[in-house]
């Protein structure tokens, strides 16, 4: 992996999250921790399944 872009996406959020508080808009993205450990959650998950190296192509067996 490489931090450079690690880095750089993180700055990316917090000014983009800076922006909305900003503007008041609403940020599109879970308010809470519970909802941002969800994501991380999600994310951690999935690397799960690649590190085992099984999974079940769906949309290939629903013929999309």
């Amino acid at each position: 992996m490489d931090t450079k872009i690690v880095v750089i996406a993180f700055c990316t959020g917090v000014f983009t999250g800076a922006l909305f508080k900003f503007l008041h808009i609403p940020v599109p993205a879970p308010p809470e921790l519970a909802g941002v450990m969800g994501i991380v959650g999600i994310y951690v998950g999935f690397q799960i399944m690649e590190w085992f190296g099984t999974g079940f192509d769906l949309l290939d067996a629903l013929g999309i």
